[in-house]
């Protein structure tokens, strides 16, 4: 099949199987070796006909939240319609595994697909609470184990990016551009890239990673490094001064032109032109002549005040004498908040001075390590900026570089399986469930219930009994005026069952999403707990498993 023929699924619907390219390095020996260990175990034992559930969910949400960003699931789905061992694979694993394993095992492996797998998920870019499986997965006991550390390894990350990058949106509000800057100090390129199309999805605006624009159809932004500003120290170093003014054509002298405002300026902005550098000045105009309409300069290489803005104010001048205009500035050191004030100020005194209005609306853009924390002082403080560019902290999710999901088995041959801990928390939900969404009268998510899959669904306007899994005074009734079923089948019989969204779609779910959650759910400081309930029918049927399968101790 061609990569750009669509592919019906068995409800008739289509895909376009271009969008189904995948990421080389995910492929079924990406997983730890215990799955495959296990694999064969399970084959020695004759457990080839058995089928299972397992449940794919975290236990807690990440950065001191009440939500979380589900991302990764179409990467998941590509994982799917691709599974296979190459011969290679099975060559690898006959040398690595242990001595005595039959041949009859590697060819079982050598023809696996994921063709009897049945995936079960929410929408991606939904927000999604602890111990809600965002994923189910039902087949074959052998390949959905096999399925495990690669389907996890490709939800953690995505998810707890996604959920980092809507908070800083949040943080930021929705006027303020929010670009990934982190390329490089993210974990390795997969890394990078990931983070690039993650932060996307959780809502900034741009990247600064070219491959990450290529691939995902990101829009891609930058300006220069302060490296561009020190390759200059005089005007002299100039080896083109000329631009072609963008109406008539004729080439005038952009540094000429500069010159002049620079020193019409200097009264104007209150600073003395001996002050400001030279070569920060023949920088920007070499700059601007490369990008005429994409003038966006660096003005903290060696002092905002007293040199910068100062020449980033003359060379915006000479460009809109030549009928261009300059985009903005970017601000990488020092007191954001005071400078971005102070840069808005001298654009208004030149805006005013010299006739230009346009010089009111200049973007100014703030990087510099730049965290949440730092985005909520800077709001505190009143600051002026338009844009962040944010790197570090964001791709390597500093205050907590991972989700923490999990994969358990829940069922075996219809059978409800749990696994017990002394530590509550650890402590499964049995058996093949069904997760709904209840909302109240003003459209805001209440609860989220989970119910035996043999269960009839939740309906609008009648009271359910909503329990706390593990504590049996915990309990309420709610009557929802909306119920959401959470649940769609996206993988069974080998094909993808849905219609893939866009990037640009599951982006615009993660904001839908997040706007049914109450603002005290979302607010950074002591946000209120979601809750997440079982029926009453699931509550007994855990705590009847959890004592039949609790030892029953002895003292003497």
């Amino acid at each position: 099949m061609n990569d750009r023929e669509p592919s019906c699924n068995s409800g008739g619907q289509f895909m376009d199987r271009g969008r189904m390219n995948q990421n080389g390095v995910v492929q079924p020996l990406l997983t730890d070796l215990y799955q495959i260990t296990m694999a064969y175990a399970y084959w020695k034992s004759g457990k080839t006909d058995d089928q299972a559930v397992f449940d794919l969910f975290f236990r807690n949400n990440p950065f001191h939240g009440e939500f979380t960003i589900f991302a990764g699931l179409e990467e998941c789905l590509k994982f799917l319609d691709s599974f296979h061992y190459s011969q290679s694979d099975i060559e690898y694993l006959r040398q690595t595994l242990p001595e005595g394993i039959e041949n009859e095992f590697f060819e079982y492996l050598g023809n696996l697909t994921a063709h009897d797998v049945t995936l079960y998920a929410i929408d991606e870019g939904t927000v999604a609470f602890p111990r809600v499986p965002i994923i189910k997965i039902e087949g074959p006991l052998i390949i959905v184990q096999l399925l495990e550390t690669t389907l996890l390894t490709l939800v953690n990350y995505a998810s707890l990016m996604a959920t980092n990058a809507a908070r800083y949106r949040m943080v930021a509000g929705k006027h303020v551009k929010l670009l990934e800057f982190g390329l490089r100090r993210a974990q390795g390129p997969d890394g990078g890239l990931s983070a690039s199309k993650y932060s996307y999805t959780g809502g900034f605006d741009g990247t600064s990673n070219v491959l990450a624009g290529k691939l995902f159809n990101i829009p891609v932004k930058g300006t220069h490094a302060h490296a561009y500003i020190t390759s200059f120290s005089s005007v002299g170093e100039l080896k083109t001064r000329l631009l072609k003014h963008k109406q008539t054509g004729v080439m005038e002298d952009l540094l000429e032109h500069a010159i002049r405002h620079r020193q019409m300026l200097s009264h104007v902005l209150d600073v003395s032109t001996e002050e400001s550098s030279e070569g920060e000045l023949a920088a920007m105009v070499s700059y601007a002549i490369a990008f005429p309409d994409g003038f966006m300069a660096l003005v903290d290489t060696y002092d905002v005040k007293r040199s910068g803005l100062l020449n980033f104010s003359a060379v915006a001048l000479a460009l809109n004498d030549l009928g261009y205009y300059a985009l903005g500035i970017r601000i990488d050191s020092g007191d954001l908040a005071y400078l971005s004030c102070l840069a808005r100020e001298a654009f208004e005194k030149v805006a005013e001075r010299f006739k230009v209005p346009w010089f009111n609306k200049l973007t100014i853009v703030a990087s510099n390590d730049i965290n949440e924390d730092t985005i909520l002082s800077l709001n505190e403080q009143g600051h002026k900026i338009d844009c962040f560019g944010i790197g570090t902290h964001l791709v390597t999710c500093q205050r907590q570089p991972a989700l923490g999901c999990v994969y358990k088995l829940v069922e075996i041959n219809g059978q409800a399986r749990i696994k017990l801990s002394q530590d509550v928390e650890k402590v499964t939900m049995p058996g093949n469930k069904n997760a709904y969404r209840l909302y109240s009268a003003d459209g805001h998510a209440l609860i989220d219930l989970l119910q035996k899959d043999s269960e009839h669904p939740p309906a609008v306007g009648q009271k359910v009994l909503c329990r706390h899994p593990f504590q049996e005074s915990k309990r309420a009734y709610v009557i929802p005026s909306h119920v959401e079923s959470l649940y769609k089948i996206y993988w069974k019989a080998g094909k993808i069952c849905q219609m893939l969204p866009t990037l640009e779609q599951v982006r615009e779910k993660v904001q839908i999403s997040l706007k049914t959650l109450r603002n005290d759910h979302k607010r950074t400081l002591n946000p209120t707990p979601y809750k997440v309930a079982v029926s009453d029918n699931l509550y007994n049927f855990i705590h009847d498993l959890w004592l039949q399968n609790a030892p029953i101790g002895e003292l003497s």
